[in-house]
């Protein structure tokens, strides 16, 4: 039975291709051994903000899993661009550029970048609307740095996501609040995650664990910028139970309140606010990220 898609297209080999193109076969590693990275931008009213940052992303995510990042991304920058001609430019686009090995090294196992392949696949995907979710406390954690390569957006990496959803889901929530390997919340199992607390910002610090992503550090420099502190460091579930709001940020719907968490009912809060306004006014502007933005080494 066929799976109905939105609207995609995907660039491959130098052409653009309609649908779901069958790209790779069972030999192929990326199918059996998983050696695939990617990244995320979006595209919403006439706005592809961070794309720069997005596609420069991916290409050290290939290079932290072995790959060899093959395009430029600048160039993927531009592809993007065309392919977003080819929409009618009334719904949102997820903008996705993918790395993947064909073949494998010694013994099959680790991929051989000499293999390496790449797609930029653009798909209608409508923004998350900003009334907010719920969540659970996962009982799964997150890998560390000497258990998986936590240092790129790699596609062997969501399935623990996946595990974590499935189970705050079963217990009756929208999405999972993720633990790191000593018991610090990290993130969401689709974001990062911030609270505040008597008129303060916090966000977990960066640990290797989690990726530090684009849209964290967008909205982190912005509200600092208007005034707000924000504090980066090591917070427990208890910190968040006792928040006085929560709130998300992510590639896919940039700012989302968190109306819930384990249970306790809580209101869309100022800050959450706040930053979605602020990251809105930004993208309405335009201007070159990379300029703007000073990337962490933790790898955004």
């Amino acid at each position: 039975m066929a799976i109905e898609f939105s609207r995609t297209v995907t660039f491959y080999e130098g052409e653009w291709l309609d649908g779901n193109p069958a790209l790779v076969g069972p030999r192929s590693h990326v199918f059996w051994l998983g050696s695939s990275v990617f990244d995320g931008a979006r595209w919403f009213d006439g706005l592809a903000p961070d794309l720069d940052l997005h596609a420069a992303r991916v290409n050290r995510s290939a290079l932290a899993l072995g790959l060899q990042p093959t395009v430029e991304a600048a160039e993927i920058v531009r592809l993007a661009h065309e392919g977003l001609a080819r929409f009618d430019g009334r719904t949102a686009v997820y903008i996705r550029p993918m790395y993947w090995a064909e073949d494998g090294g010694y013994m099959g196992v680790p991929a051989d970048p000499a293999t390496t392949r790449f797609c930029l696949c653009l798909y209608e995907s409508p923004m998350i609307a900003s009334t907010g979710f719920t969540l659970g406390v996962s009982s799964f954690r997150r890998p560390t740095p000497e258990t998986m390569p936590t240092a790129a957006k790699a596609g062997c990496l969501y399935p623990n996501n996946a595990r974590a959803i499935m189970e705050a889901k079963g217990r009756g929530y929208d999405n999972a609040l993720v633990r790191d390997v000593v018991g610090n919340v990290a993130e969401t199992g689709t974001s990062n995650i911030f609270m505040a607390k008597d008129g303060v910002v916090y966000t977990p610090v960066p640990n290797g664990c989690f990726l530090n992503g684009i849209t964290r550090q967008r909205v982190m420099g912005l509200l600092r910028k208007d005034g707000v502190e924000v504090i980066e460091k090591s917070l427990s579930v208890e910190d968040f139970m006792q928040a006085d709001e929560i709130f998300s940020t992510g590639n896919h719907s940039k700012v989302v309140p968190v109306t819930g968490i384990e249970g306790r009912a809580l209101k869309v809060g100022a800050f959450a606010e706040q930053a979605r306004e602020l990251y809105f006014a930004f993208a309405r502007q335009g201007k070159n990220s990379t300029a703007e933005l000073q990337l962490e080494k933790a790898g955004g």
